[in-house]
């Protein structure tokens, strides 16, 4: 059941969408595509509409920050990052991030189509039916892993570094952050790397934010503005920061796959060499440090 009605527009404009689509489609599933003048060029034209020569000859500080080979992203500095799978991924992602930018990508007839065929080229696994809207942002894109019908509201930051899998059916709703790495509280180069995993059919809403390592269950909640830095149970509805469980919704009996009492949690991986061993507990009570003080 959905709350969302069909719309269309003029038929004419939706035959030359789709066939930019075809072929778009066509030239990702040809092995001989070159992914960065594929990018260059897309974005001369949908941006500048001019061909990426025409471009390069006139206004070259804008051709050239077209080119992927040209640019870098925060993740091609992290240590965890695998440079060789950020590297086949690097192009189409900077492709989504600059389409967002354009009429074509804020057209919803046009951009979430194409980020669905970027979606199946950069994520690890990605099932039917994807939507995302505009202006979402991700560390790798390699480490995502997308179940059916999943929905991404704009403006969501999703860091993947980690690993972070979002089962059939979950809905991230505008301006949510969700982790897969900590730093610790005294050395920041210090990082931790853990899975963040949201069930099937589970919602998280507005502003909310999930910490690296959080299991959310099938069909569980996070309130608006909350911090979840743990788990969620089926069915639960967790609020404030941080997040606790609350309430439960009232379901009849349903079949569980992510089950955050059960479920495998990521026992966490080192990112940085240079720190190897597991980050102690770095952190005291205000009474344990009041008797700290009082005992000096």
């Amino acid at each position: 059941m959905t709350w969302l009605k069909p719309v269309q527009i003029d038929t004419g404009a939706q035959a030359t969408f789709n066939e930019f689509l075809r072929d778009l489609e066509a030239r990702l599933l040809d092995p001989a595509t070159d992914r960065h003048m594929l990018t260059r060029d897309l974005l001369a034209q949908t941006m500048y509409a001019r061909s990426y020569p025409d471009l390069l000859a006139d206004a070259p500080l804008a051709a050239l920050n077209l080119d992927p080979r040209n640019v870098t992203f925060e993740a091609e500095y992290y240590m965890a990052t695998d440079a060789e799978k950020f590297a086949a991924v690097k192009p189409l992602l900077w492709l989504w991030k600059n389409l967002d930018l354009t009429p074509l990508g804020q057209n919803p007839v046009t951009g979430i189509p194409v980020r669905r065929l970027l979606a199946e080229r950069i994520f690890r696994r990605v099932g039917r039916n994807f939507k995302c809207w505009q202006n979402v942002e991700f560390s790798v894109g390699y480490n995502m892993e997308v179940g059916d019908d999943v929905v991404v509201h704009r403006h969501v930051l999703l860091d993947d570094i980690g690993g972070i899998e979002l089962h059939d059916g979950a809905s991230i709703s505008d301006y949510v952050n969700v982790y897969s790495h900590t730093h610790s509280v005294l050395d920041g180069p210090d990082v931790t790397l853990r899975r963040t995993v949201i069930g099937r059919g589970a919602r998280i809403t507005y502003h909310s934010t999930i910490l690296a390592g959080s299991v959310v269950s099938d069909d569980a909640m996070l309130a608006t503005h909350a911090l979840l830095r743990g788990d969620i149970p089926p069915h639960g509805i967790a609020m404030g920061l941080p997040a606790r469980t609350t309430r439960y919704k009232i379901r009849p009996k349903l079949d569980v796959h992510v089950d955050a009492r059960t479920h495998p949690h990521d026992a966490g991986r080192k990112a940085n060499p240079q720190f190897p061993d597991p980050t102690p507990n770095q952190t005291r009570t205000t009474a344990e440090a009041d008797l700290v003080t009082s005992e000096r």
